[in-house]
C-alpha cells in the first residue's frame, strides 16, 4: 500500500515540502504524489531523488500528474 500526498492546487515549494514531510514520516516504501503543474512534477521528482528515492512512474492523471516514488528498505 502506498501513501498519497495530494499537492494539487499548491504552488512551489509547497508540493516539495509536503513530499519531504511524507518522506520523513516513512523511511521506505512507496509514496504517490499528485500535482497539477509541470514545474511541480519536475521539482517533486528532483527533490525525491535528492533524498534517495527513485521515481518509479510519472503518469498523466486528470489535469495533472501522478508521481510514484519508491525506496527499498
Amino acid at each position: 500500500m502506498s501513501n498519497t500526498v495530494d499537492a494539487r492546487g499548491l504552488s512551489c515549494p509547497q508540493p516539495v515540502m509536503k513530499t519531504f514531510d511524507q518522506i520523513k514520516a516513512q523511511s521506505t516504501g512507496e509514496i504517490v504524489v499528485l500535482v497539477d503543474t509541470d514545474t511541480a512534477r519536475e521539482n517533486v521528482s528532483r527533490a525525491a531523488e535528492s533524498k534517495g528515492w527513485a521515481v518509479a512512474a510519472v503518469e498523466p492523471e486528470d489535469n495533472g500528474y501522478r508521481i510514484t516514488i519508491r525506496k527499498d528498505g
